[in-house]
């Protein structure tokens, strides 16, 4: 059933003109690294949250040989469909995954948790059976959505980093747990990482590579 849903998902874009997985994000750079035969040590795969991660040190992937795969506003139904573009066809070493906030802001439509770990589950066994290691990361805290209002996101946030982290214990996937971290005493983002209550700041993005890099050297 979940293979015949994203099917639909890819029938409707292409009646509409669309790319809804946004492939064409980073063909360029794709192809880049293909001629180069770079081998990446990590893509770390995600939305705007990763993507800004990027923008905003880009040193700190090139000192660390990792990619960066993040496009704002995606929900893992489209990661899943971008997955083999954007990271099995590189051939990297690991996969990061950090995916489920904008699901839960349903920015493509009510989604229950159940599909968005579901996502995030093929996502990780496309990555195994192509011998790509995996790094299953918590979502960040969230208290409210800038841009949707009143979703009331905190306990979602918990409840999938819950079934994200049970699922990495069982299947011996390190697992890394920004939320902890990160959270104020409404399990919202800390207002010392964030000015939108979501996206990092610079030094947002320094605590997760603090946490990222603790878990990776344990690995």
């Amino acid at each position: 059933m979940k293979f015949l849903s994203i099917a639909a998902m890819m029938f409707s874009a292409i009646l509409s003109g669309q790319d809804f997985a946004n492939y064409a994000k980073y063909e360029k750079q794709n192809k880049e690294i293909l001629t180069k035969k770079i081998v990446p040590n990590s893509v770390l795969m995600g939305d705007s949250i990763t993507e800004g991660w990027f923008s905003t040190n880009p040193a700190f992937f090139k000192k660390n040989n990792f990619v960066g795969r993040g496009i704002g506003g995606q929900v893992t139904s489209q990661m899943l469909l971008r997955f083999r573009e954007d990271v099995i066809n590189l051939r990297p070493k690991r996969v990061i995954i950090l995916a489920g906030t904008n699901d839960i802001a349903e920015n493509q439509g009510p989604i229950s948790l159940d599909k968005v770990f579901g996502n995030i589950v093929s996502m990780v066994e496309l990555a195994k059976v192509n011998n790509i290691k995996v790094v299953l990361c918590s979502v960040l805290p969230a208290y409210n959505f800038g841009w949707k209002k009143d979703m009331l996101p905190a306990q979602k946030v918990i409840s999938l980093n819950k079934m994200i982290e049970d699922y990495a214990k069982k299947h011996n996937i390190p697992y890394v747990d920004y939320h902890s971290e990160m959270k104020d005493s409404r399990n919202g983002l800390d207002e010392m990482y964030t000015e939108d209550e979501i996206h990092p700041t610079a030094k947002g993005y320094e605590k997760m590579e603090t946490i990222l890099m603790r878990k990776l050297n344990k690995n």
